[in-house]
């Protein structure tokens, strides 16, 4: 799909023409979500056996944001010259074909490409000049570890949740949260330059709609009786003021893109 912006480079890749692509490989990638879940008639949700494969909630996070990160991977070629050729039909036997052996392109920075941003100076690592830069570790990211720290807390809750409580809501909205953090992942691999960074802002917005739907659902929760009064104010504040400051953060975004054009 061409698209031309008034005031964006037509040479270059700006938010939308990344979303547009990220609404194309969501689709191919739903058919791999399901090839690969234990449970292959979608009853059982992917964290749940995340969460009994591994040793603890954080684990089981950090799984299921790589396995995210993955199924975007097969979908982004690896050849730019290959970027306009996305109508190859995707056979599953090309995809898992070393699936555990390749390491994922997704990079969370390298500690030999630091160049000027030196390890020892501190202060860098609490600067934007440093968070927003591809020499920063996704750690860094005080948005994404925000989203995690809740994604977390939101398996353990729902761990102690009885099965015959788990609606259909409730189960949307545990993915929902986990999708946050692993949206917010996947900008971040793409990192800030200007050629990459319309990916981060997408990939930022796609989080921001995970937030606003698990808002909405969290909402549609409220009589369920699945929390008290007290729980459902704690979740409902740290939802709501993570995201907005995900809002915040693709606007900080935006800003560097435009920066990029002057």
């Amino acid at each position: 799909m061409h698209m031309h912006f008034d005031g964006f480079d037509d040479e270059q890749w700006d938010e939308f023409k990344w979303e547009a692509h990220l609404n194309e490989v969501e689709k191919k990638s739903e058919q791999l979500r399901k090839f690969i879940a234990s449970d292959r008639k979608g009853n059982t949700p992917r964290w749940i056996t995340l969460l009994q494969e591994s040793q603890n909630e954080d684990d089981a996070f950090e799984a299921y944001v790589e396995e995210e990160l993955l199924m975007d991977e097969a979908y982004f070629p690896e050849d730019e010259d290959d970027w306009e050729d996305d109508d190859d039909d995707w056979d599953e036997d090309d995809f898992l074909f070393g699936f555990e052996d390749e390491e994922p392109f997704m990079d969370f920075g390298d500690e030999d490409d630091f160049d000027d941003f030196d390890e020892g100076d501190e202060w860098k690592s609490l600067s934007d000049e440093y968070t927003y830069s591809d020499y920063a570790d996704l750690e860094s990211l005080d948005t994404y570890l925000d989203a995690k720290d809740f994604a977390v807390d939101i398996l353990k809750w729902a761990e102690k949740i009885h099965p015959k409580f788990q609606s259909r809501e409730f189960q949307d909205f545990v993915d929902e949260v986990l999708k946050v953090g692993a949206k917010i992942a996947g900008g971040h691999s793409f990192g800030f330059e200007q050629d990459y960074i319309g990916a981060n802002i997408a990939y930022s917005k796609k989080a921001l709609g995970c937030a606003n739907h698990s808002l909405e659902l969290l909402q549609a929760m409220k009589k369920q009786g699945l929390f008290n009064k007290k729980q459902y104010q704690e979740l409902h504040a740290r939802l709501f003021e993570l995201r907005n400051d995900i809002g915040i953060y693709i606007q900080e975004l935006r800003d560097q893109f435009r920066l990029g054009l002057e």
